[in-house]
């Protein structure tokens, strides 16, 4: 790996690791890459009225939300949706104590929904399309409210959360969309790892987005590194040749930039 990958590690790392020691009780890497995948382009039926909101329409862990507040917004906004509308999860992001989801493309899209759906966390979002749309009226923002830390709970466990005003299908859209890979890819996409010859929106759907990315030019190709993880700890390089996987490298960084040898092959 070039030195400017060593570089951008070098810089990142005493600041990562403090954000380490002080916010130990927080999401992990691979936990928040867990929810965002299994929430991201979700398709769901609403059991409730949904408004469109300008802010995130409050909805506790525990099931609880203020029913008449949202009946208020919507009669000054207007429905997002209505009891039996399709609805799909466009943009997820993982606050402290809260999860944000953008339903729909949210309120101030101007364009289609599905022109904006993203995968991501917080700002680190790419975006990836979309060819099915959805029966309801508009878009809107629901923020689920921990009152705590965020827990490293599984997708699963996050939807039956919102089971009270969202009811996610049986064979979710991330799971369709798996389904229709080859054997090879799919097995490693349920394994969250990256393969040689995955295409760019496989490795986002099987890792998420990369916490940096830099390029170079070797032997006249145009490369580009993702990078995934935090030193101190494993890191992942995947190295894009055009649109495809030329190479996947494990290795350990230490602090300062130091790295350990290549994971041993398994």
């Amino acid at each position: 790996m070039k030195l400017l990958n060593f570089s951008v590690i070098s810089l990142l790392a005493p600041s990562l690791f403090a954000d380490t020691v002080k916010d130990s009780s927080k999401l992990n890497f691979d936990q928040r890459v867990e929810i965002v995948r299994g929430l991201m382009a979700e398709f769901a039926t609403v059991k409730t009225f949904l408004p469109r909101s300008k802010k995130p329409l409050p909805f506790e862990s525990t099931g609880k939300y203020d029913k008449k507040k949202w009946d208020e917004i919507g009669r000054e906004f207007g429905p997002a949706a209505r009891v039996g509308d399709l609805v799909q999860i466009t943009r997820v992001t993982i606050d402290d104590d809260k999860i944000l989801f953008e339903i729909n493309g949210g309120m101030k899209s101007k364009r289609k929904w599905y022109e904006n759906v993203e995968v991501g966390m917080g700002q680190r979002t790419t975006p990836i399309g979309g060819q099915q749309s959805t029966n309801a009226p508009g878009g809107t923002y629901i923020s689920l409210e921990f009152g705590k830390a965020v827990p490293g709970l599984p997708a699963a466990e996050i939807k039956k959360m919102l089971a009270p005003i969202l009811d996610f299908e049986k064979h979710s859209a991330t799971e369709q969309a798996i389904d229709s890979l080859p054997p090879e890819v799919q097995k490693a996409v349920k394994e969250n790892r990256a393969i040689e010859g995955m295409d760019r929106d496989q490795v986002i759907m099987a890792m998420g987005k990369p916490r940096t990315k830099s390029r170079e030019t070797k032997e006249g190709l145009e490369l580009e590194d993702w990078i995934y993880g935090n030193p101190p700890g494993k890191l992942v390089f995947v190295t894009f040749n055009g649109n495809k996987v030329l190479k996947v490298k494990e290795t350990y960084a230490g602090l300062g930039g130091q790295t350990a040898p290549p994971l041993p092959v398994q």
